[in-house]
């Protein structure tokens, strides 16, 4: 009796292909993006009075912004809100599963009429700033987003008002900041960058998984221990150290790291940044998973021996993450 339903006249069209589930999710995401777009105002103010930066798009940086103007467009584009959150914003989804069998778990949320499941850094990015001095505040201070993925952390900062600049070399994951960047109308917040922070300027090789092309690590080996996958896709990409992007006249309020291995690379190219005073240095939150670390042939205690060499003597462990201040 299992395929008893062949046998009974169809009443209702199935949404049983790959294509036409893809048509579905395409016409509720268009809906969903016109309803954010004819609802929110462009002109919303922060809930910060943040002082502008000197930093803006026309700074001459050592290497160039990514310009979303001329990226290739992302598609399908399906996008939603995050729940939960005191400063809610939209991020564009780039890991669907595998359609139509088993769809990723927002894309059934979305057609549920749900928001996206809150992704935890964003909480914790929006909780920090929150509590921040308020002169420290009003100073304008950056946010350094390094690992950007698809924004989480960049999105999470820009909607409250602060400025980012953001370090992710994949290009799927680009075109993904890209389509946040026009859903918050957060432009002139968001610098982005299409390079992986390191303690050179150079290039490197990523590696990226078949089917989960949004994931990349330096190490093969690391970028499989996050995503079960058997086959990588080896690219290129450049390298540049924060201290040559970030100048020692700009306040930097917040570091976040999370590279699948390669944290203690991007620590070394960031030395000048922390080795500021306490009360100018930034308060740094970075991935310290063992297994990814050894991966690139580094270890937790070779990071925070490095880190109290520059001050950092106090770390707390918040499940993988690190966080980091000066005492």
């Amino acid at each position: 009796m299992a395929n008893a339903w062949k046998k009974e006249p169809t009443k209702h069209p199935k949404i049983s292909s790959p294509k036409t589930l893809l048509l579905v999710i395409l016409s509720l995401s268009l809906l969903l993006i016109f309803f954010f777009l004819t609802s929110r105002s462009p002109s919303q103010n922060p809930p910060y009075p943040i002082k502008p930066l000197s930093v803006s798009k026309s700074r001459a940086y050592p290497i160039p912004p990514f310009n979303c103007f001329n990226s290739p467009q992302a598609h399908p584009v399906v996008a939603n809100t995050v729940e939960n959150l005191k400063y809610p914003f939209l991020f564009s989804l780039s890991d669907f599963g595998s359609l139509p069998d088993k769809p990723h778990k927002n894309i059934v949320r979305l057609l549920k009429g749900k928001p996206f499941r809150k992704p935890d850094i964003s909480e914790t990015i929006q909780g920090f700033l929150e509590g921040v001095e308020e002169e420290r505040k009003k100073s304008g201070g950056l946010v350094v987003d390094v690992g950007a993925n698809v924004g989480m952390a960049s999105f999470a900062a820009a909607v409250m008002g602060f400025k980012v600049l953001a370090f992710e070399p994949v290009m799927e994951n680009l075109q993904r900041i890209c389509d946040g960047i026009w859903f918050n109308r957060v432009g002139e917040l968001v610098t982005v960058f299409e390079a992986a922070a390191s303690d050179r300027i150079g290039n490197i090789t990523f590696y990226k998984l078949v089917g989960r092309l949004d994931n990349s690590a330096v190490s093969a080996t690391g970028a499989k221990l996050a995503f079960k996958s058997n086959e990588e896709v080896a690219v290129q990409v450049r390298t540049i150290p924060l201290d040559e992007i970030i100048s020692d006249s700009e306040p930097v309020l917040l570091i976040k790291i999370d590279v699948q291995g390669w944290e203690y690379h991007v620590l070394k190219g960031a030395k000048k940044l922390l080795s500021r005073k306490k009360g100018d240095a930034p308060y740094l939150i970075y991935e310290e998973d063992e297994r990814l670390l050894q991966a690139s042939n580094s270890t937790a205690k070779e990071i925070r021996d490095f880190l109290k060499t520059v001050g950092y003597h106090h770390c707390t462990q918040h499940g993988t993450d690190a966080h980091c201040t000066k005492d």
